[in-house]
C-alpha cells in the first residue's frame, strides 16, 4: 500500500473517531442538561401577594373599629390593632380615611395592594392583605409591637434616652436601606410620597422598618401631612412625588433624629442649615443627649442631611450615595 493511501485511511480514521466523539458529547450534554420534573416539594415558592378579606373579617377583628384599638392616626388614614383569625395573630389594620375613598373612585386599590404586597426586606413592612367594599379601603400590615420612631422622638418623654446616639445612627441606616429597596430593587420603583418618623416603625431591636410606601397616589394633592416632608418642588407644576422627594424627606427625618426636634411644617430645615454650614453642632445637635467624645459621625450624618434637603432635586444626592455613607458609619 502506498504511502498516501495509508494516511487518506488514517486521515478517515481520525475524522471517524472525532465524528464519533463529539455525537457522544452531544448526547452526554443532553442527558445532563435535560431539566428533570420538578416535584412539587422542589418548587421555589414565590411571595404571595396580600389575601383579600371581607369587611365582615376586618369588623370582627377590630371589634367594629373600636376606638380602643386605635393605635395610630395620620394623613391616610386611622391604624388599629387587630387580631386575625385563625390563628389569632395581631396586625395592624389601616382604614383609609372615607374622603379620600371617595375622591379615588376607580383607581385599582386592589391591584395596587397586591403589587406592593411584594415588597419584600428587612425594612420594608410587609403587607399582609386589604379588604375593599363600597366606601371602605382597608390594608392589612403586619405589626409586631413597633412603634413609630416619631413615638420616639417627640411623644415619649423618655424616648432621648431609649434613643441614644448608636441607635439614631442604626435607624438612619436601616431606613435609607429600606428606601433604596424601593427605589432601586423593586421594579418599578416604588415611590413612597411621603418620608417622615411616623412612617418609620422600629421594632424591639431597634430595627428601622419603612411603612406606608406607594400610597400616595390616594392623598397625592393633599397638604396636609406633607407638608415640611416634601421638597418645594412637589407643588410646582404638579411634579408630585418622586425619588428625588423621598430623599428630601428622608433628610428632614436625619435632621430630626439630630436635633430632636419636629419638621414643623419646614422651619426645621430653615433653621439647621446654616448651623451645619457654620458648623455650630454645639446648638444644633440634641440638647438631650450628651454630646459623644468622638461627634465625627454626627457632623458627616449632618451633611448627609444638608445633601438631601439643601439642593434641588437635579442636584439631589440619590438614595444609593446616601444608604453606602450611612452604613460605612453604622459599621464604623
Amino acid at each position: 500500500m502506498r504511502y498516501d493511501d495509508q494516511m487518506i485511511i488514517i486521515y478517515d480514521l481520525v475524522l471517524a473517531l472525532v465524528s464519533i466523539s463529539i455525537i457522544i458529547l452531544v448526547v452526554l450534554l443532553v442527558i445532563f442538561c435535560k431539566k428533570k420534573p420538578i416535584k412539587a416539594e422542589e418548587t421555589l415558592t414565590a411571595k404571595r401577594s396580600a389575601c383579600s378579606y371581607s369587611l365582615m373579617e376586618i369588623d370582627a377583628a377590630t371589634e367594629r373599629f373600636s376606638h380602643r384599638r386605635v393605635i395610630g392616626k395620620g394623613h391616610l388614614g386611622t391604624v388599629y390593632a387587630a387580631v386575625m383569625p385563625p390563628k389569632g395573630e395581631i396586625v395592624a389594620v389601616k382604614r383609609i380615611h372615607p374622603w379620600l375613598v371617595l375622591n379615588n373612585p376607580g383607581f385599582g386599590f386592589s391591584s395596587i395592594i397586591k403589587w406592593l404586597s411584594l415588597a419584600e426586606n428587612p425594612h420594608v413592612v410587609p403587607i399582609l392583605g386589604f379588604s375593599e367594599a363600597p366606601g371602605e379601603r382597608i390594608i392589612v400590615m403586619e405589626f409586631g409591637g413597633m412603634l413609630s420612631l416619631d413615638f420616639y422622638l417627640h411623644q415619649n418623654p423618655d424616648g432621648a434616652a431609649l434613643l441614644d446616639w448608636r441607635w439614631r445612627l442604626r435607624i438612619a441606616a436601616g431606613a435609607a436601606r429600606g428606601i433604596e429597596y424601593l427605589h432601586e430593587v423593586v421594579a418599578p420603583p416604588i415611590i413612597h410620597g411621603c418620608i417622615k418618623p411616623s412612617n418609620i416603625l422600629i421594632n424591639e431591636k431597634f430595627c428601622a422598618k419603612i411603612s406606608d410606601y406607594g400610597l400616595y397616589f390616594m392623598a397625592a394633592h393633599e397638604r396636609q401631612g406633607l407638608v415640611g416632608h416634601v421638597d418645594e418642588e412637589c407643588w410646582l407644576e404638579k411634579r408630585g412625588a418622586s425619588k428625588e422627594s423621598d430623599v428630601y424627606g428622608f433628610g428632614v427625618v436625619l435632621l430630626e433624629l439630630l436635633s430632636g426636634r419636629k419638621s414643623e411644617q419646614g422651619l426645621l430645615v430653615k433653621w439647621a442649615i446654616p448651623l451645619i454650614k457654620g458648623m455650630k453642632f454645639s446648638e444644633f445637635l440634641d440638647p438631650k443627649l450628651a454630646l459623644p467624645c468622638d461627634i465625627k459621625p454626627l457632623v458627616r450624618l449632618a451633611r448627609v442631611a444638608l445633601a438631601c434637603v439643601g439642593n434641588s432635586r437635579k442636584n439631589r444626592i440619590s438614595i444609593v450615595q446616601v444608604a453606602a455613607i450611612l452604613n460605612n458609619l453604622e459599621m464604623e
